[in-house]
């Protein structure tokens, strides 16, 4: 099977790795000098630098070839939420399936990615792969659990034949929204996480982020649309406890860097990667208000990284709370 991923971050040059053991896979890159210096050094200097490139693994910047390579096969999106609808709308219609890695909200709309797609492209079959899954290890071929998740159930059964491998176990689902919830959402969180971590508040406060951070989550699922056990697999508690616990998370740094009083700037400054978190959290504010759909840690988070309230004051908001009955 013919197999294209668009966009040549950490993610997505992980996965081409992975996949390219298997399959006839392509990497696509937006900036020349970066793909040529990939292709030229047999390596990701910018995202993945200690990770070789298989000889088999093709990296162009040419966008219709890449694209037209897996017109029998299936394409990947890798890119940024940010850039999402602009990959989308660029497929032709004859496009084969899709399924997008991104995690997060669209900036401005607020849209998750099945509420893109069905803007961009409406024709096209798609779907969304996520789960607990740090880059590196997946380039290194460690073992790692995904979703791909589809209203289209042949789009799933196409992405475990693509996948799914010795170190990449890959189970289907048709609640896309749940997983895209999931996804997006257990990166606040992490963010939460990394704030308690960096006030050295202890593994109970941990224990109680995770854990309320799962309902929160869970509860704008429900209201979005999605199952309550979706929340309960890999794109849910899954990939929250890695993004939460995880010394390689992104969003984890972010919250730890605040906690040290860093300001915001400097901390995206010092990360050099997407932190989907950041952008994300503002919005699913916005999205559980519209629903009234009550969401305390986010608040707090949303508070500390618009400078609202300091890391100290967003904790005594959250353990200022009413008690109430846990469910």
């Amino acid at each position: 099977m013919n197999l294209t991923v668009l966009g040549a971050g950490a993610w997505g040059t992980a996965l081409a790795v992975s996949l390219s053991e298997r399959h006839p896979t392509r990497l696509w890159g937006r900036d020349r000098q970066q793909v040529a210096k990939m292709r030229s050094v047999r390596r990701n200097a910018r995202y993945l630098p200690e990770i070789a490139l298989p000889p088999v693994l093709q990296v162009t910047a040419d966008f219709a070839a890449a694209v037209a390579h897996a017109r029998e096969g299936l394409v990947i999106v890798a890119t940024p939420m940010a850039a999402l609808h602009e990959m989308l709308a660029a497929l032709p219609a004859d496009a084969p399936g899709v399924l997008w890695l991104c995690k997060g909200f669209q900036e401005g709309t607020g849209w998750l990615g099945h509420e893109i797609a069905a803007v961009a492209c409406p024709a096209l079959r798609v779907g969304v792969l996520s789960g607990p899954s740090f880059a590196i290890e997946v380039a290194r071929g460690q073992p790692t659990a995904l979703v791909a998740a589809s209203a289209d159930a042949a789009l799933c059964e196409q992405a475990v034949q693509a996948l799914h491998g010795p170190g990449l176990r890959v189970y289907t689902s048709t609640d896309p929204v749940g997983v895209e919830v999931g996804g997006a959402v257990k990166n606040v969180m992490a963010i939460a996480t990394g704030l308690a971590d960096g006030m050295q508040l202890g593994l109970n406060a941990r224990a109680a982020l995770v854990t309320r951070g799962l309902a929160e989550m869970t509860r704008l699922g429900l209201a979005l649309g999605a199952r309550a056990e979706t929340f309960m697999g890999l794109s849910g508690l899954g990939d929250l406890v890695l993004t939460a616990t995880g010394d390689l998370s992104r969003n984890r740094r972010v919250g730890l860097l605040l906690a040290q009083g860093l300001p915001l700037a400097q901390v995206l400054a010092e990360l050099g990667h997407v932190a989907e978190g950041v952008s994300s959290a503002p919005t699913v504010l916005r999205r559980a208000h519209a629903r009234g759909v009550e969401m305390p840690i986010t608040e707090a988070v949303v508070a500390v990284l618009e400078n609202r309230a300091t890391p100290a004051q967003a904790l005594e908001a959250l353990m200022g709370r009413e008690a109430r009955a846990e469910h």
